[in-house]
């Protein structure tokens, strides 16, 4: 069976045109026996022409040898087959030529044409053969034995070895299809797996975002009013202990929620993790891409806030001090989680920057309910020069804008964001509502 490319070069080890060794001794095994059938008739048909009976010989040596090349030159083995047919010599040579020749790749009408000239060749001799037979008395039978004797030996050595290589032939052309579209089809699943692989390694990586992001916003609004109720706390200390008494209650209160909060993201992600310790049975980009989907789907499952928890969220700010307003434009209704909890985090976001960058400066909040879409803005005005000296204590990491237009974008909504002409700071965002 023949193989192509890669496999074909791989499986070519045997000498000049033979795949494999087997296949030359194989060929070179059967031009001997050709070449003895050969040279035997050859010396016959030597003495019936009156000419020296090693030249005989030697034409059907030679004649029969031919068949070395069957695998090579197909054509050319059954065209001298028809060639010494009339010396009544290269029967084998026909036989195992004409198989060859229907088992090649050839066009079929080049097959069925010399299949056809071989038969009728082989019709004539074996014609001519048998009426000298019967003229000569060698053979007793009738005059109608003739054409039908002719008939039947043409068919029986033309008919079988190209029937029988007309059957390997397509059975090998078959063979090799299926092998070529196995190859086509591991090709493709390898390239699936891989495709699979980035996709899981894409989906670990939005996961990771997501979840730094979550982090930053609990972490930082939290931390930024633990930080500014902990300043209050010491500037009245000795003057208002009662209220002193109140900021202490308020930097617990927040502190328990911020913990609460990275409790609920820790156990989204040892939801994920074992989820692929479970499939670790599972090809990689199988287990990545589980883990991740079953990470965001635990994300989502989980609870969030939502746009009904922002005047607790505005009450935390003017607890720590800042002048908050809020004002709500048309029905109020609900949203998908996703949509909710990225506006509260716009908000709580911008609130915090306002705690970062301008302590104590007066703060707007506005909430648009319109028909496909949901719009928001937080606008504070110029910080005075004390809150700003007290506000440059608290470190920024510089993400908060980032993450924001990340989470805006990611539902196909718009961010805006910068510096007001007053010398206060805008944030504004829309989104929409499907």
């Amino acid at each position: 069976m023949t193989t192509t490319g890669e496999d074909h070069a791989g499986a070519h080890a045997g000498p000049w045109w033979w795949a494999r060794w087997r296949s030359a001794v194989l060929d070179i095994g059967l031009a001997a026996v050709s070449a003895l059938e050969c040279g035997a008739k050859g010396f016959e048909f030597a003495a019936d022409a009156g000419i020296p009976a090693f030249v005989g010989v030697l034409f059907g040596v030679l004649a029969g040898s031919v068949l070395v090349v069957r695998r090579r030159w197909p054509i050319a083995v059954v065209l001298v087959s028809i060639a010494v047919m009339p010396a009544q010599m290269g029967f084998l040579m026909i036989v195992v030529g004409l198989y060859t020749l229907a088992a090649s790749e050839l066009p079929r009408r080049i097959i069925g044409a010399l299949a056809g000239m071989s038969q009728v060749g082989m019709l004539i001799v074996t014609f001519v053969w048998l009426r000298q037979g019967v003229d000569q008395g060698d053979l007793q039978f009738g005059d109608w034995f003739v054409p039908f004797g002719a008939i039947t030996t043409s068919l029986g050595m033309t008919a079988p070895p190209l029937l029988l290589g007309l059957y390997v032939g397509a059975r090998r052309r078959l063979m090799e299809s299926l092998r070529e579209r196995a190859d086509s089809l591991e090709r493709e699943l390898q390239l699936l797996a891989e495709r699979a692989e980035e996709r899981a390694e894409w989906a670990r990586s939005e996961e990771r975002t997501r979840i730094a992001r979550e982090m930053h916003d609990v972490v930082a609004h939290r931390v930024s009013l633990m930080v500014v109720h902990a300043a209050a706390l010491q500037a009245v200390a000795r003057k208002d202990p009662e209220k002193a008494v109140k900021n202490a209650a308020l930097v617990g209160d927040m502190g328990r929620q911020a913990l609460t909060e990275l409790r609920e993201m820790l156990g989204v992600l040892r939801a994920g993790d074992g989820v692929a310790e479970r499939r670790s049975a599972v090809p990689l980009a199988a287990v990545g891409a589980a883990a991740a989907a079953a990470a965001s789907r635990a994300a989502e499952e989980a609870e969030g806030p939502c746009l009904s928890e922002l005047d607790e969220l505005i009450g935390q700010s003017a607890a720590a001090g800042m002048v908050v307003a809020l004002s709500v434009e048309g029905d109020v209704r609900s949203y998908a989680p996703e949509v909710e909890q990225t506006a509260y985090r716009v908000v709580q976001e911008a609130l915090t920057n306002v705690h970062k960058h301008a302590a104590g400066a007066k703060t707007y909040v506005r909430l648009a309910h319109r028909v496909s879409e949901i719009a928001m803005q937080v606008e504070n005005e110029p910080p005075s020069e004390v809150a700003s000296a007290s506000s440059a204590r608290l470190p920024s990491g510089g993400n908060g804008l980032v993450g924001m237009k990340e989470r805006v974008s990611a539902l196909g909504g718009v961010f805006v964001s910068g510096p007001t002409d007053a010398g206060g700071f805008r944030v504004s965002a829309v989104i929409p509502a499907a």
